[in-house]
């Protein structure tokens, strides 16, 4: 299927973002735009030695740009590959990162880049008060993010998350900095994207902008795009679920993605401080997680989210209010092969005292409709489990 002429654009919010098909052959540009003469390529192992990342770096080849790749990255990854990546950012004398993957590829290249100009541990730069005012801002390499997934946003955020290999607790590492500079986005890179993948990234997004849209704290600019990232989940995912090459869904799930990731500077919620504990222990995939989380969290907190649920409803053109949204809601994550509970994705022995106690230690916790107490997350886990 084609795509609309319309659907390519240049946008500065909230970063600069090279959007359109085929805007990867742009990449050279990017780094002579900011100045990186030797990039490091920093992508996922899965992703590799695939066809599509061997262009990508022919392309830099080509433009005299080299074409070092650190590739020691796995799902929920950790401080140990994040010392490696900084091991060979150093020894290449690289002068920017080229972040190239999915979430936790993106999470990494900008880490890396962070913490190639640092002198303290990464764990000194959690996302805890202002911890972020103890980095060397001198010391933080330009970074160029290209996703090819539509879920984690992380592209557009100024953030990492990172698994302590110690206790399996997920931290978020942040500074300002840690914006990628330039992103681009080509729906064309996405195409290969697997079902399910698809699916598990898409509901990713939708759940970003949904916990942003009901976080309780004062955000409109965040409120307003929640609203439309959602629809755009709503009236394009499952399109791009059933039929990858259809470029025109891609493109605006891409979008929503990005939304979603600008949505919850908001706050995010229990669906998120459920799944943190659920990847870093069982190396869950985090979206299809969020996924199965999401109905029985969206119960718990339906005393004081009913009436916001309500106008959602009506924003998506989905009849009967609240009810009519669950309902919706649970069908079309049903439609896309998300499973209803972690047994399925192998969780069988899960160790609910230990998880409860990370999940409330989540930073995620804190944006919650309804402020959560131990036994509050013990039951909700048990319901998905």
């Amino acid at each position: 299927m084609g795509i609309a002429p319309e659907l390519m654009a240049n946008w500065s919010y909230p970063t600069e973002i090279r959007f359109g098909v085929g805007r990867i052959k742009e990449l050279v540009d990017a780094c002579a735009a900011l100045g990186i003469r030797r990039p490091l390529f920093v992508t996922d192992s899965g992703l590799a030695n695939l066809p599509i990342v061997a262009e990508v770096l022919a392309i830099l080849e080509r433009g005299g740009l080299g074409r070092i790749i650190f590739s020691e990255v796995e799902p929920n990854p950790d401080e140990n590959s994040l010392e490696k990546g900084v091991a060979k950012y150093k020894a290449g004398q690289h002068d920017g990162v080229v972040a190239f993957g999915g979430g936790s590829a993106l999470d990494m290249g900008k880490m890396i880049a962070f913490m190639s100009g640092q002198h303290r541990p990464v764990w000194d730069f959690e996302d805890v008060d202002d911890w972020w005012t103890r980095a060397d801002e001198n010391g933080i390499a330009p970074i160029i993010a290209v996703p090819t997934t539509a879920g984690t946003g992380s592209e557009v955020g100024r953030a990492g998350i990172l698994t302590n290999s110690q206790n399996h607790v997920k931290k978020i590492i942040f500074h300002p900095k840690m914006l990628p500079s330039i992103v681009i986005c080509d729906a064309a890179l996405t195409v290969g994207l697997p079902p399910a993948v698809t699916a598990g990234t898409g509901m990713d997004a939708f759940i970003h902008s949904f916990e942003a849209y009901c976080s309780p704290f004062y955000h409109p600019l965040s409120q307003g795009i929640a609203l439309e990232g959602m629809r755009l989940v709503k009236d394009y995912l499952f399109r791009a679920y059933t039929n990858g090459a259809d470029l025109e869904a891609r493109a605006h799930m891409m979008s929503a993605a990005a939304m979603g990731a600008v949505a919850f500077q908001k706050g995010l919620g229990a669906v998120h401080a459920l799944s943190h504990p659920l990847g870093a222990v069982h190396n869950t995939p985090h979206g299809m997680t969020n996924a199965i989380a999401l109905p029985a969290v969206i119960r718990f907190n339906r005393p004081v989210i009913e009436e916001r649920v309500g106008r959602l409803a009506a924003y998506l053109e989905i009849e009967g209010g609240f009810d009519g949204f669950y309902d919706w809601i649970t069908r079309f994550a049903s439609a896309l092969g998300v499973p209803e509970r972690m047994s399925e994705l192998g969780v069988t022995h899960a160790d609910i005292d230990l998880l409860a106690r990370m999940a409330l230690e989540d930073p995620s916790a804190g944006g919650n409709p309804i402020t959560l107490t131990e036994a509050h997350v013990r039951e909700l886990y048990r319901e998905i489990v």
